[in-house]
Order: structure tokens, then C-alpha cells, then sequence
């Protein structure tokens, strides 16, 4: 892990940000009169696997989905005022 000051940070972003995308540095702390306060890391890209819409077909939303909603809002907000 390297640490530099923020004075060099500002004067290096740029090698900074390719020494970490590049994988020479895992991280790089920038500090404030010695006293670490901030980490530039390497974004990780890898992303969600997951696609919208991938449980499509199975499965089927019962008609009487809503019949209930009037019982659990009590639930959640209390008796309605009447």
C-alpha cells in the first residue's frame, strides 16, 4: 500500500490512477499532514450476473394478489380512522 500527501496526489492523479489500474498498486492512500484520509482502488468491473427478467414463465401471479392489501396497509399504518 503506498501513501502519498495530497499536494503529490494533485500533481500525479494521473500516474496514480494508472499505477492502480494497471494492478502495480492495489490501493493508494492519500493523506492530510500524515494522517490518512481518503483510498483510490481499482473499480472492480465484474458486474451483476443477474439479467431482468430471467424468472419469466415460471412462475404465475395468483388473481386474488390484491384482495389482501386493505389488511396488511392496517398492518403496517394501524386501523384506518373511521
Amino acid at each position: 500500500m503506498k501513501i502519498v500527501n495530497i499536494l503529490e496526489a494533485k500533481s500525479t492523479l494521473s500516474k496514480l490512477i494508472d499505477a492502480v489500474e494497471a494492478g502495480r498498486e492495489k490501493e493508494i492512500v492519500i493523506a492530510r499532514h500524515g494522517r490518512p484520509v481518503a483510498r483510490l482502488t481499482k473499480i472492480d468491473e465484474g458486474g451483476s450476473t443477474m439479467r431482468l427478467g430471467i424468472a419469466k414463465g415460471l412462475f404465475s401471479v395468483p388473481e386474488s394478489i390484491d384482495e389482501e392489501d386493505g389488511l396488511i396497509a392496517s398492518l403496517f399504518y394501524g386501523e384506518p380512522d373511521k
